[in-house]
């Protein structure tokens, strides 16, 4: 006990003493480096999905307009609450919406992406991507040594992600309209292309990530064959 005591306190003091550009956090000292580099790629994760909301809803307000008095602050606070740093280590609670019929993850995509669907499909792809990004993070926002995230579920999630980019892309109506606008062209045929930069910088994340947590743990990172155009979700 006294060697423990001691070994705290040599780490509180090095910490206290050292320079850094961010504060020192008494809970990093529960934290293996593996669990830091997961808290960033979480945090990551969800910048880039705030982003991704904001620029379908702008691509797409004729889809808000569909939930009587919402606004992209609204849908932004239902999807991303403000976390308490005391709950931070909290399992995400699992929140179902009775506009998406209770839909969530797989299904929540799914329902996007149906012709028949009269709701807000950007809030439906939102949830059912978000969804599934939690799900692969077990409704974490945070790790520490006791928690092991499983590669697989991230890798799964990688590989569904390229399947929404994809059904972005080609997905239409019966009428041949495309159901959920993202990447397009202007007046003189120059492509915007920053939604597929916008996937690109969610899947390596998520497949980095999937790799470093193989590798720290010596397991085997089962690669499947996965087509994108497939329009296949993978369970997570």
């Amino acid at each position: 006990m006294r060697l423990f005591t001691l070994l705290i306190t040599c780490l509180l003091i090095s910490a206290c003493s050292t320079q850094s550009t961010s504060s020192f956090k008494v809970s990093n000292l529960a934290k293996s480096d593996i669990d830091m580099v997961a808290d960033l790629h979480r945090q990551h994760l969800k910048d880039l999905s705030q982003q991704l909301m904001l620029k379908l809803y702008k691509r797409n307000p004729r889809e808000l307009k569909k939930q009587p008095g919402a606004t992209t602050a609204s849908r932004l606070t239902q999807l991303f609450p403000a976390v308490h740093k005391d709950d931070n280590h909290l399992p995400l609670p699992r929140v179902r919406y009775a506009e998406l019929n209770n839909k969530d993850s797989v299904e929540a995509t799914g329902l996007a992406f149906e012709p028949a669907f009269k709701g807000d499909r950007v809030f439906a792809l939102m949830v059912g991507v978000t969804g599934m990004i939690n799900a692969s993070y077990d409704h974490r926002h945070s790790f520490y040594l006791t928690d092991q995230l499983n590669q697989q579920k991230l890798y799964r999630s990688a590989r569904n992600l390229e399947t929404v980019a994809w059904l972005l892309r080609s997905r239409k109506d019966n009428n041949g309209a495309t159901l959920i606008f993202s990447n397009g062209a202007n007046a003189e045929g120059v492509e915007n292309l920053s939604f597929e930069r916008l996937f690109g910088k969610m899947i390596a994340s998520q497949d980095l990530l999937a790799q470093i947590i193989a590798d720290g743990s010596s397991r085997t990172l089962n690669r499947v064959i996965h087509g994108a155009a497939s329009m296949t979700l993978l369970p997570i």
